[in-house]
């Protein structure tokens, strides 16, 4: 019922993400790890698991991941069977051993309910050996309010922690943003169709920031705000609809202040932003925008 798919790139922590699952309390589960064309074989690593973790192990001839992450995403996803559950596990990260039997404890109360589900989690800051606290949410939340407070940086979230649907999978797919930066958060809008995420607080999923991975490097800037401006412009302001009339408002600010990061907007960006004020039918945030507009001018 629920396959745990490991994108395989990197060998450095992939051992303590096996011995993860390994150590889970409930085996009812499938791992399938797909092999990016990596240089680091993990071959004898996995033969010391093969008793220990349910795993089917694929080599893919070419590197996707360096092009386009989503393309290695739905590949590996393309490798599960008849499961209908599943969950996306980075290649470093790590479950505490009670993630897929509280799982499974709790799937009566939010099957046919809820699309999406998400453990707490926690980071682990592998350069200085630190932990955050554990980040706990709301059992029931819409997928906007949650999106809302990771922007304004009351919460966090990436894709490990997410166990979806085949279905709404098959029907959204994830969308191919630069580095699959912001990917996930677009798809658990996409994914929930409207119905809550449900959450599972009494089970966490670490998640390493590293210099090994896309969270910890501090070279792509560029490109993470490249996707950004592609999924506020092109979904989020598209999807205002989801939102409470004050967080769209906000939505819009932020939109507007990493627009103007990239260089001076253009008269048509302008327009589209005071566009979107009218719609919402607010004096002063309209008067406002108007204001910055002639100052930009």
């Amino acid at each position: 019922m629920l396959a745990i798919v490991i994108p395989y790139y990197k060998i450095a922590f992939f051992d303590q993400t096996l011995l993860s699952l390994a150590n889970q309390t409930d085996k009812r589960f499938k791992v399938y790890i797909g092999d990016d064309a990596s240089p680091d074989d993990p071959s004898e690593l996995l033969s010391r698991f093969e008793d220990r973790v349910p795993f089917y192990y694929h080599r893919f001839a070419t590197n996707k991941g360096g092009s386009s992450l989503v393309e290695q995403w739905n590949r590996c996803v393309g490798l599960t069977a008849g499961e209908e559950w599943i969950m996306i596990l980075g290649d470093d990260d790590m479950l505490s051993e009670n993630v897929v039997a509280n799982w499974y404890r709790d799937f009566e109360a939010f099957e046919g309910k809820s699309n999406v589900v998400r453990f707490a989690s926690q980071l682990i800051y592998e350069q200085n050996k630190t932990f955050s606290k554990v980040f706990t949410h709301p059992v029931w939340e819409k997928a906007s309010d949650a999106c809302y407070r990771k922007m304004k940086g009351k919460t966090r979230s990436s894709l490990s922690e997410y166990i979806f649907t085949k279905e709404v999978y098959t029907k959204y797919g994830f969308y191919n943003y630069p580095l699959a930066w912001y990917s996930d958060d677009r798809a658990w809008v996409e994914f929930t169709e409207e119905k809550a995420i449900y959450a599972i607080n009494d089970s966490v999923v670490l998640v390493r920031i590293s210099e090994e991975n896309i969270s910890g490097q501090t070279n792509n800037k560029a490109e993470k705000t490249e996707a950004w401006n592609q999924y506020a412009k092109g979904f989020l302001l598209k999807n205002l609809w989801r939102f409470k009339k004050q967080q769209r408002f906000r939505l819009l600010l932020e939109y507007e202040m990493a627009a103007k990061e990239k260089g001076k907007m253009t008269k048509a960006e302008w327009f589209s932003l005071i566009a979107l004020y009218i719609k919402e039918m607010r004096f002063l945030p309209f008067v406002k925008v108007i204001r910055r507009f002639v100052l930009d001018l």
